[in-house]
C-alpha cells in the first residue's frame, strides 16, 4: 500500500510534468525535475532512453502550436519506504496544430489533434524525490489528424 505523502509526492510529479509540457519548461536540465538519467519513454512515435527520450519530448510537442494535457485517475503502487513504485493515469491531451500545419490541409481542417489514454510509468525514489524511470504513453483513442509524417495512433 502506497504512503499517503508517497501518493501526494507522485500525484504532484505527474500533474508538474504535465504542466511543464504544456507551457514549453525547456531550460536545460529541466527534465532532471521528472526523470531519472537513464530513463525509458515508450510512445506511438518510438522508444529512445535518456538524453535522447527528452529531446524526443520536446520535438514531439514543437510540432504544435500548444498543448494542454490533462491528468485524472492517478493510482499509485509502493510499499512503504520503498525505493521504487508505479504509477498509471488516465490522460486526455489535446493539441493546437500549427498555422503552417492547417494552411497546409486547407480551410476545413480540424484545428485539434485529441488523444485519449493511459499512462504507465515506473518511479525511483532519489535525493531530489521520485523520479520517472520509465514512461509509457498508450493512446486509446483520437479525434483529428497528427501532424504530418506522424502516425500517433
Amino acid at each position: 500500500m502506497t504512503s499517503r505523502t508517497d501518493h501526494a509526492e507522485i500525484g504532484v510529479l505527474v500533474d508538474r510534468f504535465f504542466h511543464a509540457l504544456d507551457e514549453r519548461e525547456f531550460a536545460a536540465g529541466w527534465a532532471l525535475d521528472f526523470v531519472t538519467d537513464d530513463v525509458r519513454m515508450e510512445t506511438p512515435l518510438g522508444t529512445s532512453r535518456g538524453a535522447a527520450a527528452v529531446r524526443s519530448t520536446e520535438e514531439a510537442l514543437e510540432r504544435y502550436d500548444r498543448t494542454q494535457h490533462i491528468a485524472s485517475g492517478i493510482l499509485t503502487d509502493a510499499e512503504a519506504g520503498a525505493e521504487r513504485a508505479t504509477v498509471s493515469w488516465n490522460a486526455l491531451m489535446t493539441h493546437v496544430h500549427r498555422e503552417a500545419t492547417l494552411s497546409e490541409r486547407g480551410a476545413d481542417a480540424d484545428p485539434l489533434f485529441v488523444v485519449g489514454g493511459r499512462f504507465e510509468a515506473d518511479l525511483r525514489r532519489t535525493p531530489r524525490g521520485w523520479r520517472f524511470s520509465r514512461v509509457e504513453v498508450r493512446p486509446t483513442w483520437t479525434k483529428g489528424e497528427p501532424p504530418p509524417g506522424v502516425d500517433a495512433r
